[in-house]
């Protein structure tokens, strides 16, 4: 694509995604940085609906991207912008002040992108079988009960509770969680495996009420978690209600959409526009995405969902510099 016809792509999309009207050649013609007249980028539009870059919705009507003219313009014709310095302080008050559970945060950070774009914010945390043990501690809570604490490489807490036998002190649960530490750390969280005996029976007694308490609480939470935030905004992303109630039928299942963000991100994909996604449903959609680590690891994937004429350069900023304070934050923890 030549200069000029790539310049008058760029002021059609961005044109497009402010007012949500087809684009007519006599507006873009006045553009500064068009400097062309109408007839020229009348037959340059005219070149680019041939193309596929552009569609006229009606015959009278100007020209709307395609989802090919849409990728264009992601791929090579703008870049991420930075984000507003009201939306920087923002971000870092909310990971400053970012405590407690895991599963607590993750939702509140759904909010917290949902805010900064306008569209319906996602979070999906690792399935639980592709986790890996990375801390273990037993706790009494007074009387025969015990709390055993896990920390997984996606930085999800697993508790449960247990009850010991009446000769099990803290020295005991010490020397438990050394045991447990020694034998688990490392593995998948998804099966553990019956822990070696330590030579105290006392010690090997509240091992094996740990692992299966642990083992019961894992069969109770979900695969693959999934946060969203932002939904209703979708209601205000579309004109007609039956996308809309699409829309948010797709974000109520949770194994689509887990499943569509692992994708685009295994693709090495940061946007999937339109039918890129496979999903017929959000067909009018695009997915900006990217993955969260922890420790170096990826833990998870982070994104919006919002119509094909979203705010490409805001919503790449926005998961970008969430997904990074996200890593950060986790990993620190």
């Amino acid at each position: 694509m030549d200069q000029r016809r790539a310049t008058i792509l760029r002021a059609v999309v961005q044109e497009y995604i402010e007012t949500a009207q087809p684009v007519g050649s006599g507006h873009v013609a006045r553009l500064p940085e068009v400097r062309v007249s109408p007839a020229t980028v009348r037959h340059d539009m005219v070149v680019l609906e041939q193309e596929g870059y552009l569609r006229q919705p009606h015959t009278s009507a100007g020209r709307v991207p395609t989802d090919k003219g849409y990728r264009m313009f992601v791929d090579n014709l703008v870049e991420p912008g930075p984000l507003q310095a009201i939306q920087r302080q923002q971000v870092s008050t909310f990971f400053a002040k970012a405590h407690g559970a895991l599963e607590e945060m993750l939702q509140d950070t759904t909010r917290l992108l949902s805010g900064l774009t306008d569209y319906a914010a996602v979070i999906t945390a690792a399935p639980v079988d592709d986790t890996t043990v990375r801390s273990v501690q037993l706790v009494g809570l007074g009387g025969r009960t015990a709390l055993v604490v896990v920390v997984l490489s996606n930085g999800v807490v697993t508790k449960a509770a247990f009850e010991m036998g009446d000769d099990v002190g803290d020295e005991h649960l010490a020397a438990a969680t050394v045991h447990l530490s020694r034998w688990l750390m490392g593995l998948s969280s998804s099966a553990l495996p019956p822990v070696p005996p330590s030579g105290d029976p006392v010690v090997d007694l509240a091992c094996a009420r740990a692992v299966a308490a642990l083992d019961e609480a894992g069969h109770e939470h979900d695969a693959s978690p999934m946060f969203v935030g932002g939904a209703s905004r979708m209601a205000a992303a579309f004109d007609a209600v039956d996308s809309v109630r699409r829309v948010l039928g797709i974000l109520e299942q949770q194994y689509v959409m887990v499943g569509l963000l692992r994708d685009i991100v295994e693709r090495g994909l940061t946007v999937a526009i339109g039918t890129e996604h496979g999903v017929e449903p959000l067909a009018e959609c695009s997915v900006v995405v990217a993955p969260y680590t922890v420790e170096g690891e990826t833990a998870g994937a982070i994104g919006v969902l919002g119509p094909t004429r979203m705010h490409y350069p805001q919503a790449l900023a926005a998961v970008a510099v969430v997904s990074q304070r996200l890593s950060e934050r986790l990993s620190t923890n």
